[in-house]
């Protein structure tokens, strides 16, 4: 057991950086981890917990600084639970978001031999990207207080811009406020269940100027809400869909059973790559859509498809990865476990005019085996699970298939490293890493993944 103690002192030498993006070192030969330490520093910290194999310090003072350092762009990323990395170099950024990739195949995956390439990143260093935002509203002394959580907490952290939301999603978010004010409707308290408004979501269209509004509530009533529309559409002209969303419950999850249109259209529109589609309140889209036609384009790629294959998309969502596929498959079957999103997934094909893919609702885990069962087989398979990575029945399945390649889609190395390990001992090959940064300035990287049978 380490001598050091809570509440102390200690100056400390940060000789490397966890996947999470904390810097990490040794006192008295016991490791420590330090939120915004960078390798290569020299720094003071105060250990805030000790376990019994490692301890957490906080960064009091920095006496020898990384190169890498800079400066944040936001004055709430020391407490802020949402960009982890502000105080590195973006170009760092990107060599640590490869790094964590490499050293999880091969730590995690005892994967030596595959090509990991350099991670892609924004022209811009990503400030703005984000086309979602979910700001938490609450009351503090006699006034709104909108944000985000702060770190490991949900103290909302009150605040009227943040560098990587879309400029448009702070400009509801201040609109909203001010009606709060002006009409005295307050902020919801988790404490109590007292209190009207629990969230601000907002959805942009990236590529067409388009704006939905989301007011998450606690009871079944908005009061002045005609005033709350007109607020918003004479503000920002290109706010086209305004939603209540009802949620009375005694939960953290942000959205009710209830959604009810108040304003405008039913959805708002989007582009990736050419394709087009129709978001509504509770679609899921990804919040970075230059970023996203990046990566799916590699999975395209890797697919490898001539025009005459039969193609499964699993964990499809609302068949995005299913629709660029499309375009070189013969057929492509997308797989999924949200109804509601399979709804959106044959919307977006027919909206887009492809008649060579099927939606099919369930848990790939299951469909999968089904099919397989029924003799419908695929030629290539591509993979984009949630972050616990996929079932081993479905890897089972997989291998038993035999595809001639798998292109694996990953939001975390670690479990994508698991599974690529179960691939390889059963007959496949990882050739090739593309991490891409969908998440500028957090600890997060996506990758694409070639895998090859191995005759």
């Amino acid at each position: 057991m380490s001598q050091i103690k809570k509440n102390e002192n200690y100056v400390m030498e940060i000789t490397g950086m966890s996947h999470e993006g904390q810097g990490v070192g040794r006192i008295d030969n016991f490791t420590v981890f330090v939120d915004r330490a960078l390798q290569g520093e020299v720094a003071e910290v105060k250990i805030i917990k000790v376990n019994k194999s490692y301890g957490i310090g906080k960064l009091i003072n920095i006496q020898t600084a990384s190169p890498e350092r800079i400066e944040p762009f936001c004055v709430h990323s020391a407490r802020c639970g949402g960009c982890s990395l502000q105080h590195m170099s973006y170009e760092a950024q990107l060599k640590f978001k490869t790094n964590v990739v490499k050293e999880s195949l091969k730590r995690l995956g005892r994967l030596e031999d595959i090509m990991v390439r350099d991670t892609i990143g924004m022209q811009d260093n990503g400030t703005g990207y984000r086309n979602k935002a979910q700001y938490p509203v609450g009351m503090a002394g006699d006034g709104v207080s909108m944000g985000f959580y702060a770190s490991r907490s949900h103290d909302i952290i009150d605040g009227n811009l943040c560098g990587i939301q879309h400029p448009y999603s702070d400009r509801v978010r201040e609109c909203v406020r001010k009606f709060m004010v002006d009409s005295g409707v307050r902020g919801y308290d988790e404490g109590t269940g007292n209190g009207l408004i629990r969230h601000i979501v907002t959805r942009i269209g990236y590529r067409t100027d388009e704006v939905m509004a989301v007011i998450v509530i606690n009871g079944e009533r908005l009061p002045a809400r005609d005033k709350l529309i007109q607020m918003l559409i004479s503000e920002m002209p290109q706010v086209k869909s305004i939603y209540l969303n009802i949620n009375t419950a005694n939960t953290n999850i942000i959205f009710g059973n209830r959604s009810m249109k108040i304003y405008g259209k039913d959805t708002i529109t989007d582009y990736i790559g050419k394709f087009r589609f129709e978001i509504s309140p509770l679609s899921f889209f990804q919040v970075n859509p230059v970023q996203t036609e990046v990566l799916y384009s590699k999975a395209l790629e890797y697919s490898g498809l001539t025009g005459s294959e039969t193609v499964f998309d699993l964990y499809c969502g609302i068949g995005t990865i299913s629709l660029f596929l499309s375009q070189r498959a013969k057929r492509v079957y997308g797989v999924e476990v949200v109804e509601a999103a399979i709804v959106d997934a044959r919307l977006n094909a027919k909206i887009n005019e492809v008649d060579n893919v099927e939606f099919i609702a369930g848990e790939a885990e299951k469909v999968i085996p089904h099919m397989y069962r029924e003799g419908i087989r695929a030629d290539v398979v591509v993979i984009d699970p949630p972050r616990k990575g996929c079932d081993e029945v479905l890897l089972k399945t997989l291998v038993d298939m035999e595809p001639k390649r798998i292109v694996y889609v990953s939001c975390n190395p670690a479990t994508l490293a698991r599974d690529v390990r179960y691939l390889a001992d059963n007959g496949y090959r990882a050739e090739e890493v593309q991490p891409v940064d969908m998440f500028p300035w957090t600890g997060h990287v996506e990758c694409v993944v070639r895998i090859q049978r191995i005759n």
